[in-house]
């Protein structure tokens, strides 16, 4: 299971997507002379963390840290994916187990 900064937890989630043949998508933030921003267009702000296609399936996650609180915007993209019929949901790292067994994988004891 991964610990430790959000960067980890989703670079470990990005590695098992990988792993188990799904195809992934995910915008990384760039350091500006106003800090990190990651750029996007029309109302991207807020856009999940990872869109992976696999397995018949098109899955959109956003990912936190133990502790993470999504904000108003990650809220409303969650909401609006949902009620469009995709398949959403929040990740936090003690949901290893549960995240590699639905990606396709188990986890051994």
């Amino acid at each position: 299971m991964p610990r430790g900064p959000e960067n980890d937890f989703q670079k470990a989630v990005l590695d098992v997507l990988r792993i188990y043949g799904w195809t992934t998508a995910h915008f990384r933030p760039a350091m500006t002379k106003h800090g990190w921003r990651t750029p996007v267009s029309g109302d991207g702000k807020g856009f999940p963390d990872i869109v992976a296609c696999g397995h018949g399936r098109t899955i959109f996650r956003e990912l936190k840290a133990a502790k993470g609180r999504l904000r108003p915007e990650q809220t409303m993209w969650l909401e609006l994916l949902e009620r469009c019929g995709a398949d959403v949901a929040v990740w936090t790292p003690d949901m290893w187990t549960e995240i590699v067994s639905d990606l396709g994988g188990a986890v051994a004891a």
